[in-house]
């Protein structure tokens, strides 16, 4: 699903209305795809006392239009709507809707009145995408009172909440119901924080125009992305036929991260998995799991599908050598993370061709671009598309909403994951899980890559509603790891 800028938005809606839907159309359908969504969760709508904040902009019109339709369709036990402006600064559209709703018998008021408080659903309509800066005066006022002044009732946005930006207050959003596509508001920190749960629906927008020169749009991961790669494997097949991945780390000391990207790959459904360690560390590898064999570091990789380079690999010179020789030269599809990133931090690398993923923390890709972490969290987007392009690389730039960068430009946001994963060892699972998929999908790398970024963070989220954010261990992401797996196939 592409991600837009409020202006790419307003290019497409500008197009669509050229190419012959009339924007009255188009805010009739939001309405009515707007009272569809509340249909569904705030059944039953007979019952609700509704109150609708309305600007004098399109998303007060959108507001005006779910006014009527929810009038007409379920005639609620109260319905009220507030203009924070007076009805003759309504514009276009929403003039016309302005007129529709009068005749339709709907009270409508400048204030906020008293009865209005014991409200059960307040629909927030107040101002939309075309906000630039904090809201201020009236419209500030409006956005307090929509946050206080209704303690039980459920609050969900048009389109965006009210005076949503970087700074300055916003409506509190139980639900946002947004039109065509996610905007990046939506989907990016800090503000995606303050949406609540965000829902899609599509109003009349033909897909081609949001397709149309898209290389360098964001798109959001979502399941329907990869959902095919979980089908039921053969009934004759064998372990030979889902990959065999080679982990590259483990110095002394640090045999359970190797271990742990291991096991990761395996529970991801890799066939194969073998860890290249120390060899004072093999025996803890195979005693956290069994499962994996052992080899060591500098023999040769021999008939693998994927290596994963990095987990527990340590700083020594030698073991840096080795990495950047691996990268270089092998043919292989690679992951390389944690001390395979430090070995090529400093050097002018650049992919060979075969695929070359990077799974840098902020941290580490600040090392990687020479820059600081500060610069890397300022525009993160930006820096992952100019890395991965110039060094023709797939990046996996970790974080609040990790960000996936293709070497052709193409940006993907993950929407998964919480804090509770900021804990030792949840990077080597990423690496494990990563490096079992490419593994079993050498001819669907980009499904797989997305599938498993996007349960990496599922598996935390339901290890936090387990274990709460704060006893979330790496070794519970691999547990849960089944669970999430088995929602990607529902």
């Amino acid at each position: 699903m592409k991600i837009l800028t409020s202006e790419q938005m307003r290019d497409i809606d500008r197009r669509t209305m050229e190419a012959g839907v009339p924007g009255l159309i188009l805010m009739e359908n939001a309405g009515c795809r707007f009272v569809e969504f509340l249909e569904r969760t705030c059944a039953p709508l007979e019952k609700q006392r509704i109150v609708i904040v309305c600007g004098k902009g399109n998303n007060g019109g959108d507001g005006l239009v779910i006014a009527r339709q929810i009038k007409m369709r379920f005639n609620p036990a109260s319905l009220d709507v507030v203009l924070l402006w007076a009805p003759e600064e309504f514009k276009g559209n929403a003039a016309e809707n302005w007129k529709m709703l009068q005749t339709a018998g709907v009270r409508a008021s400048r204030t906020i009145e008293p009865r209005m408080h014991a409200a059960t659903l307040v629909i927030d309509a107040l101002l939309g995408t075309g906000l630039t800066g904090p809201a201020r005066g009236e419209a500030l006022e409006m956005i307090r009172e929509i946050n206080t002044g209704f303690p039980g009732a459920s609050i969900v946005s048009v389109d965006v909440p009210s005076g949503l930006c970087e700074a300055g207050e916003s409506v509190k959003a139980e639900h946002t119901v947004t039109f065509t596509a996610p905007k990046t508001e939506h989907v990016l920190p800090p503000t995606c924080d303050r949406v609540g749960e965000l829902h899609v629906v599509q109003i009349g927008t033909p897909p081609a125009m949001i397709e149309k020169d898209a290389q360098f749009w964001l798109s959001l991961v979502e399941p329907a992305m990869f959902r095919r790669l979980f089908g039921a494997r053969p009934r004759g097949a064998h372990k030979g036929d889902f990959g065999h991945v080679l982990v590259v780390g483990g110095a002394p000391g640090k045999g359970g991260a190797a271990a742990m990207a291991g096991f990761a790959a395996l529970k991801s459904g890799a066939g194969l998995v073998t860890v290249a360690c120390a060899e004072e560390e093999r025996r803890t590898v195979t005693s956290l799991a069994p499962e994996l064999m052992t080899q060591p570091w500098l023999q040769d990789p021999g008939e693998k599908e994927v290596l994963a380079i990095g987990p527990g690999l340590g700083q020594d010179p030698e073991m840096a050598g080795l990495a950047q020789r691996l990268f270089a030269q092998s043919a292989l599809a690679m992951v390389v993370d944690a001390d395979g990133l430090n070995a090529l931090s400093g050097t002018k690398f650049r992919g060979p061709g075969p695929w070359r993923v990077l799974t840098p923390h902020p941290g580490e890709m600040a090392r990687l671009a020479g820059v600081t972490s500060t610069d890397i969290q300022a525009d993160r987007i930006g820096v992952a598309r100019r890395f991965a392009t110039e060094r023709h690389v797939v990046l996996v730039l970790k974080g609040q909403r990790t960000a996936i960068a293709m070497a052709d430009g193409r940006v993907f946001v993950n929407p998964t994951g919480t804090p509770a994963m900021a804990t030792a060892g949840s990077g080597d699972v990423l690496t494990g899980m990563i490096a079992g998929l490419l593994a079993q999908w050498p001819d669907r790398r980009e499904a797989a890559l997305l599938a498993a970024v996007w349960l990496h963070g599922r598996t935390g989220e339901l290890a936090a509603a387990a274990h709460t954010e704060m006893s979330v261990t790496a070794t519970d992401l691999i547990r849960h790891l089944p669970e999430a797996i088995r929602e990607v196939q529902a």
